[in-house]
Protein backbone atom coordinates (compact mmCIF):
# COMPACT_ATOMS: atom_id res chain seq x y z
CA UNK A 1 0.00 0.00 0.00
CA UNK A 2 1.30 3.47 -0.82
CA UNK A 3 1.72 5.85 2.09
CA UNK A 4 -0.76 8.36 0.62
CA UNK A 5 -3.38 5.63 0.20
CA UNK A 6 -2.81 4.39 3.74
CA UNK A 7 -3.10 7.94 5.10
CA UNK A 8 -6.38 8.50 3.24
CA UNK A 9 -7.85 5.22 4.52
CA UNK A 10 -7.00 6.05 8.12
CA UNK A 11 -8.46 9.57 7.83
CA UNK A 12 -11.61 8.12 6.27
CA UNK A 13 -11.89 5.56 9.07
CA UNK A 14 -11.46 8.27 11.72
CA UNK A 15 -14.23 10.35 10.14
CA UNK A 16 -16.61 7.38 10.05
CA UNK A 17 -15.68 6.30 13.59
CA UNK A 18 -16.85 9.67 14.89
CA UNK A 19 -20.19 9.34 13.12
CA UNK A 20 -20.65 5.81 14.48
CA UNK A 21 -19.72 7.14 17.93
CA UNK A 22 -22.40 9.83 17.69
CA UNK A 23 -24.90 7.17 16.63
CA UNK A 24 -23.98 5.15 19.76
CA UNK A 25 -24.37 8.16 22.06
CA UNK A 26 -24.98 7.13 25.66
CA UNK A 27 -23.64 3.58 25.26
CA UNK A 28 -20.20 2.09 26.09
CA UNK A 29 -19.63 1.79 22.33
CA UNK A 30 -19.54 5.57 22.03
CA UNK A 31 -16.26 5.72 23.93
CA UNK A 32 -14.86 2.74 22.02
CA UNK A 33 -15.40 4.32 18.62
CA UNK A 34 -14.04 7.67 19.80
CA UNK A 35 -10.88 5.89 20.92
CA UNK A 36 -10.72 4.01 17.61
CA UNK A 37 -11.01 7.37 15.83
CA UNK A 38 -8.06 8.64 17.84
CA UNK A 39 -6.12 5.46 17.02
CA UNK A 40 -6.88 5.94 13.30
CA UNK A 41 -5.65 9.53 13.48
CA UNK A 42 -2.46 8.30 15.14
CA UNK A 43 -1.94 5.70 12.40
CA UNK A 44 -2.56 8.39 9.79
CA UNK A 45 0.30 10.27 11.42
CA UNK A 46 2.53 7.23 10.95
CA UNK A 47 1.74 7.29 7.23
CA UNK A 48 2.61 11.00 7.15
CA UNK A 49 6.01 10.05 8.58
CA UNK A 50 6.41 7.44 5.84
CA UNK A 51 5.59 10.07 3.21
CA UNK A 52 8.19 12.39 4.73
CA UNK A 53 10.81 9.65 4.47
CA UNK A 54 9.98 9.28 0.77
CA UNK A 55 10.08 13.01 0.16
CA UNK A 56 6.34 13.20 -0.53
CA UNK A 57 4.45 16.17 0.87
CA UNK A 58 1.28 15.08 2.73
CA UNK A 59 -2.05 16.73 1.76
CA UNK A 60 -2.96 19.79 3.79
CA UNK A 61 -6.46 18.46 4.50
CA UNK A 62 -8.43 15.29 3.99
CA UNK A 63 -11.12 15.59 1.34
CA UNK A 64 -14.07 13.28 1.97
CA UNK A 65 -15.12 11.38 -1.14
CA UNK A 66 -18.74 10.96 -2.26
CA UNK A 67 -19.02 7.29 -1.18
CA UNK A 68 -17.82 8.09 2.33
CA UNK A 69 -20.24 11.01 2.60
CA UNK A 70 -23.11 8.77 1.52
CA UNK A 71 -22.25 6.12 4.13
CA UNK A 72 -21.85 8.83 6.76
CA UNK A 73 -25.31 10.15 5.84
CA UNK A 74 -26.86 6.67 6.08
CA UNK A 75 -25.39 5.68 9.46
CA UNK A 76 -27.64 7.88 11.68
CA UNK A 77 -30.67 7.07 9.52
CA UNK A 78 -30.33 3.29 9.21
CA UNK A 79 -28.15 2.48 12.20
CA UNK A 80 -24.79 0.74 12.29
CA UNK A 81 -25.93 -2.90 12.22
CA UNK A 82 -27.49 -2.86 8.69
CA UNK A 83 -24.32 -1.19 7.38
CA UNK A 84 -21.71 -3.27 9.19
CA UNK A 85 -20.62 -5.04 5.99
CA UNK A 86 -20.16 -1.72 4.18
CA UNK A 87 -18.34 -0.21 7.15
CA UNK A 88 -16.02 -3.22 7.47
CA UNK A 89 -15.15 -2.85 3.78
CA UNK A 90 -14.29 0.80 4.46
CA UNK A 91 -11.85 -0.15 7.24
CA UNK A 92 -14.13 0.61 10.16
CA UNK A 93 -13.18 -1.88 12.87
CA UNK A 94 -15.22 -3.27 15.74
CA UNK A 95 -18.07 -4.58 13.60
CA UNK A 96 -17.96 -7.90 15.49
CA UNK A 97 -19.75 -6.02 18.30
CA UNK A 98 -22.86 -6.08 16.12
CA UNK A 99 -22.82 -9.83 15.52
CA UNK A 100 -25.25 -12.07 17.39
CA UNK A 101 -23.83 -12.85 20.86
CA UNK A 102 -22.34 -16.29 21.36
CA UNK A 103 -24.55 -18.70 23.37
CA UNK A 104 -21.87 -19.07 26.05
CA UNK A 105 -20.85 -15.44 26.28
CA UNK A 106 -17.78 -13.63 25.06
CA UNK A 107 -14.30 -15.15 25.05
CA UNK A 108 -12.21 -13.98 27.98
CA UNK A 109 -9.04 -15.97 27.31
CA UNK A 110 -6.89 -17.14 24.40
CA UNK A 111 -8.03 -20.72 24.98
CA UNK A 112 -11.66 -19.70 24.44
CA UNK A 113 -10.64 -17.75 21.33
CA UNK A 114 -8.96 -20.84 19.89
CA UNK A 115 -12.04 -22.97 20.63
CA UNK A 116 -14.24 -20.42 18.90
CA UNK A 117 -11.85 -20.23 15.94
CA UNK A 118 -11.89 -23.97 15.30
CA UNK A 119 -15.66 -24.32 15.29
CA UNK A 120 -16.91 -25.36 11.84
CA UNK A 121 -19.82 -24.22 9.76
CA UNK A 122 -21.22 -27.67 8.99
CA UNK A 123 -24.68 -26.82 10.27
CA UNK A 124 -24.72 -23.80 7.95
CA UNK A 125 -24.00 -26.02 4.96
CA UNK A 126 -26.81 -28.39 5.95
CA UNK A 127 -29.18 -25.47 6.40
CA UNK A 128 -28.29 -24.15 2.92
CA UNK A 129 -28.89 -27.59 1.40
CA UNK A 130 -32.33 -27.91 3.02
CA UNK A 131 -33.41 -24.48 1.83
CA UNK A 132 -32.02 -25.19 -1.65
CA UNK A 133 -34.18 -28.29 -1.91
CA UNK A 134 -37.15 -26.30 -0.65
CA UNK A 135 -36.66 -23.58 -3.28
CA UNK A 136 -36.49 -26.11 -6.10
CA UNK A 137 -39.51 -28.01 -4.79
CA UNK A 138 -41.83 -25.01 -4.46
CA UNK A 139 -40.75 -23.18 -7.62
CA UNK A 140 -40.96 -26.15 -9.98
CA UNK A 141 -44.13 -27.56 -8.43
CA UNK A 142 -45.75 -24.13 -8.86
CA UNK A 143 -44.53 -23.96 -12.46
CA UNK A 144 -45.92 -27.41 -13.26
CA UNK A 145 -49.27 -26.59 -11.65
CA UNK A 146 -49.46 -23.26 -13.50
CA UNK A 147 -48.85 -24.97 -16.85
CA UNK A 148 -51.32 -27.73 -15.93
CA UNK A 149 -53.90 -25.09 -15.03
CA UNK A 150 -53.63 -23.74 -18.55
CA UNK A 151 -54.84 -27.17 -19.77
CA UNK A 152 -51.53 -28.02 -21.39
CA UNK A 153 -50.78 -31.56 -22.52
CA UNK A 154 -48.60 -33.83 -20.32
CA UNK A 155 -45.72 -33.52 -22.78
CA UNK A 156 -45.82 -29.72 -22.54
CA UNK A 157 -45.99 -29.94 -18.74
CA UNK A 158 -42.99 -32.27 -18.72
CA UNK A 159 -41.02 -30.00 -21.01
CA UNK A 160 -41.89 -26.97 -18.87
CA UNK A 161 -40.84 -28.81 -15.72
CA UNK A 162 -37.47 -29.79 -17.20
CA UNK A 163 -36.91 -26.22 -18.40
CA UNK A 164 -37.85 -24.88 -14.96
CA UNK A 165 -35.47 -27.31 -13.25
CA UNK A 166 -32.53 -26.38 -15.47
CA UNK A 167 -33.20 -22.63 -15.49
CA UNK A 168 -33.66 -22.48 -11.74
CA UNK A 169 -30.67 -24.68 -10.96
CA UNK A 170 -28.30 -22.72 -13.20
CA UNK A 171 -29.63 -19.44 -11.84
CA UNK A 172 -29.12 -20.57 -8.24
CA UNK A 173 -25.63 -21.88 -9.03
CA UNK A 174 -24.61 -18.64 -10.74
CA UNK A 175 -25.97 -16.57 -7.86
CA UNK A 176 -24.14 -18.65 -5.25
CA UNK A 177 -20.89 -18.51 -7.22
CA UNK A 178 -21.01 -14.71 -7.51
CA UNK A 179 -22.02 -14.32 -3.86
CA UNK A 180 -19.32 -16.57 -2.40
CA UNK A 181 -16.68 -15.28 -4.79
CA UNK A 182 -17.46 -11.70 -3.81
CA UNK A 183 -17.29 -12.62 -0.12
CA UNK A 184 -13.93 -14.30 -0.58
CA UNK A 185 -12.52 -11.35 -2.55
CA UNK A 186 -13.67 -8.98 0.19
CA UNK A 187 -12.17 -11.20 2.88
CA UNK A 188 -8.87 -11.63 1.03
CA UNK A 189 -8.58 -7.88 0.46
CA UNK A 190 -9.27 -7.10 4.11
CA UNK A 191 -6.82 -9.75 5.28
CA UNK A 192 -4.15 -8.31 2.98
CA UNK A 193 -4.72 -4.89 4.56
CA UNK A 194 -4.55 -6.36 8.06
CA UNK A 195 -1.36 -8.26 7.26
CA UNK A 196 0.30 -5.11 5.94
CA UNK A 197 -0.83 -3.04 8.91
CA UNK A 198 0.30 -5.75 11.31
CA UNK A 199 3.77 -5.52 9.78
CA UNK A 200 3.71 -1.73 9.61
CA UNK A 201 2.50 -0.90 13.14
CA UNK A 202 1.81 -4.02 15.25
CA UNK A 203 1.45 -2.20 18.56
CA UNK A 204 -1.27 0.07 17.19
CA UNK A 205 -3.16 -2.96 15.85
CA UNK A 206 -2.86 -4.61 19.26
CA UNK A 207 -4.21 -1.47 20.90
CA UNK A 208 -7.25 -1.45 18.59
CA UNK A 209 -7.94 -5.10 19.31
CA UNK A 210 -7.63 -4.51 23.05
CA UNK A 211 -10.19 -1.70 22.83
CA UNK A 212 -12.66 -4.05 21.14
CA UNK A 213 -12.13 -6.70 23.83
CA UNK A 214 -12.76 -4.07 26.50
CA UNK A 215 -16.01 -3.08 24.80
CA UNK A 216 -17.05 -6.74 25.06
CA UNK A 217 -16.49 -6.74 28.80
CA UNK A 218 -12.91 -7.98 29.15
CA UNK A 219 -10.83 -6.14 31.75
CA UNK A 220 -8.37 -3.55 30.46
CA UNK A 221 -5.20 -5.35 31.54
CA UNK A 222 -6.44 -8.77 30.42
CA UNK A 223 -7.58 -7.33 27.05
CA UNK A 224 -4.16 -5.84 26.42
CA UNK A 225 -2.43 -9.06 27.50
CA UNK A 226 -4.58 -11.11 25.11
CA UNK A 227 -3.89 -8.71 22.24
CA UNK A 228 -0.14 -8.63 22.89
CA UNK A 229 0.04 -12.43 23.13
CA UNK A 230 -1.76 -12.81 19.81
CA UNK A 231 0.94 -10.79 18.07
CA UNK A 232 3.43 -13.56 18.84
CA UNK A 233 1.62 -15.81 16.34
CA UNK A 234 1.03 -13.87 13.07
CA UNK A 235 -1.40 -16.44 11.60
CA UNK A 236 -3.56 -16.54 14.71
CA UNK A 237 -3.36 -12.76 15.00
CA UNK A 238 -4.68 -12.32 11.44
CA UNK A 239 -7.49 -14.80 12.05
CA UNK A 240 -8.52 -13.03 15.26
CA UNK A 241 -8.29 -9.57 13.72
CA UNK A 242 -10.63 -10.73 10.95
CA UNK A 243 -13.16 -11.95 13.48
CA UNK A 244 -12.92 -9.25 16.12
CA UNK A 245 -12.11 -6.13 14.10
CA UNK A 246 -13.91 -6.90 10.84
CA UNK A 247 -16.68 -9.16 12.12
CA UNK A 248 -15.75 -11.82 9.52
CA UNK A 249 -15.84 -15.56 10.05
CA UNK A 250 -13.34 -17.28 7.72
CA UNK A 251 -14.94 -20.67 8.41
CA UNK A 252 -18.14 -19.53 6.70
CA UNK A 253 -16.41 -18.73 3.41
CA UNK A 254 -16.25 -21.83 1.25
CA UNK A 255 -15.24 -22.46 -2.33
CA UNK A 256 -17.25 -20.51 -4.96
CA UNK A 257 -17.35 -23.59 -7.21
CA UNK A 258 -18.29 -25.81 -4.28
CA UNK A 259 -21.14 -23.46 -3.35
CA UNK A 260 -22.32 -23.29 -6.98
CA UNK A 261 -22.31 -27.07 -7.44
CA UNK A 262 -24.01 -27.69 -4.08
CA UNK A 263 -26.69 -25.13 -4.88
CA UNK A 264 -27.22 -26.63 -8.33
CA UNK A 265 -27.63 -30.16 -6.93
CA UNK A 266 -29.87 -29.12 -4.02
CA UNK A 267 -32.20 -27.11 -6.24
CA UNK A 268 -32.25 -29.85 -8.88
CA UNK A 269 -33.17 -32.46 -6.29
CA UNK A 270 -36.10 -30.42 -5.05
CA UNK A 271 -37.25 -29.48 -8.56
CA UNK A 272 -37.06 -33.10 -9.74
CA UNK A 273 -39.58 -34.37 -7.17
CA UNK A 274 -42.74 -32.80 -8.73
CA UNK A 275 -41.43 -33.75 -12.17
CA UNK A 276 -40.89 -37.44 -11.37
CA UNK A 277 -44.56 -38.58 -11.62
CA UNK A 278 -44.72 -37.34 -15.23
CA UNK A 279 -41.82 -39.68 -15.99
CA UNK A 280 -43.18 -42.74 -14.16
CA UNK A 281 -46.99 -42.58 -14.21
CA UNK A 282 -49.63 -42.46 -16.91
CA UNK A 283 -50.93 -39.15 -18.20
CA UNK A 284 -54.17 -39.45 -16.21
CA UNK A 285 -52.49 -39.96 -12.84
CA UNK A 286 -49.28 -37.95 -13.23
CA UNK A 287 -50.72 -34.68 -11.90
CA UNK A 288 -52.21 -36.41 -8.85
CA UNK A 289 -48.84 -38.06 -8.27
CA UNK A 290 -47.16 -34.66 -8.42
CA UNK A 291 -49.55 -33.26 -5.82
CA UNK A 292 -48.95 -36.21 -3.49
CA UNK A 293 -45.16 -36.28 -3.91
CA UNK A 294 -44.90 -32.52 -3.51
CA UNK A 295 -47.13 -32.49 -0.44
CA UNK A 296 -45.12 -35.22 1.32
CA UNK A 297 -41.84 -33.52 0.41
CA UNK A 298 -43.00 -30.09 1.57
CA UNK A 299 -44.06 -31.49 4.92
CA UNK A 300 -40.71 -33.29 5.28
CA UNK A 301 -38.73 -30.17 4.42
CA UNK A 302 -40.77 -28.10 6.87
CA UNK A 303 -40.11 -30.66 9.60
CA UNK A 304 -36.38 -30.58 8.74
CA UNK A 305 -36.29 -26.79 8.92
CA UNK A 306 -37.65 -27.04 12.47
CA UNK A 307 -34.23 -28.44 13.43
CA UNK A 308 -32.81 -24.95 12.84
CA UNK A 309 -35.72 -22.93 14.20
CA UNK A 310 -36.38 -24.94 17.36
CA UNK A 311 -40.11 -25.18 16.56
CA UNK A 312 -42.15 -28.38 16.66
CA UNK A 313 -41.62 -30.58 13.60
CA UNK A 314 -45.37 -31.06 13.08
CA UNK A 315 -46.05 -27.32 13.04
CA UNK A 316 -43.06 -26.71 10.76
CA UNK A 317 -44.22 -29.37 8.33
CA UNK A 318 -47.81 -28.10 8.26
CA UNK A 319 -46.67 -24.52 7.79
CA UNK A 320 -44.46 -25.42 4.84
CA UNK A 321 -47.25 -27.54 3.37
CA UNK A 322 -49.60 -24.56 3.63
CA UNK A 323 -47.10 -22.21 2.01
CA UNK A 324 -46.50 -24.62 -0.85
CA UNK A 325 -50.23 -25.19 -1.30
CA UNK A 326 -50.85 -21.44 -1.46
CA UNK A 327 -48.09 -20.93 -4.04
CA UNK A 328 -49.21 -23.88 -6.15
CA UNK A 329 -52.87 -22.95 -5.94
CA UNK A 330 -52.18 -19.37 -6.97
CA UNK A 331 -50.12 -20.38 -10.00
CA UNK A 332 -52.73 -22.99 -11.00
CA UNK A 333 -55.47 -20.33 -10.90
CA UNK A 334 -53.33 -17.87 -12.87
CA UNK A 335 -52.49 -20.55 -15.43
CA UNK A 336 -56.16 -21.49 -15.64
CA UNK A 337 -57.18 -17.88 -16.25
CA UNK A 338 -54.50 -17.39 -18.87
CA UNK A 339 -55.44 -20.64 -20.56
CA UNK A 340 -59.06 -19.58 -20.83
CA UNK A 341 -58.16 -16.06 -21.98
CA UNK A 342 -55.67 -17.22 -24.60
CA UNK A 343 -57.60 -20.26 -25.64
Amino acid sequence: MHALEGWAEEKRSAWLYRIVSDCESGTPRQVLFLELAQAAEHQAGLWVAEMAKSGVAPPATYRIDARTRLVGWLIPRLGVRPLKGVLAAMKVRGMSLYNAPAPHGIPTSLEQLDHKRHQTAGSGNLRAAVFGVNDGLISNASLILGVAGAAATPSVILLSGVAGLLAGAFSMAAGEYVSVRSQREFYEYQIALEREELDQYPQEEAAELALIYQAKGVGKEEARRMADTLLLDPDRALDTLAREELGLNPDELGSPWGAAISSFLAFSLGAFIPLLPFLLLSDSTALAGTLLATGISLFSVGAAISLFTGKQALLGGLRMLGIGAAAGGATWLIGRALGVALG
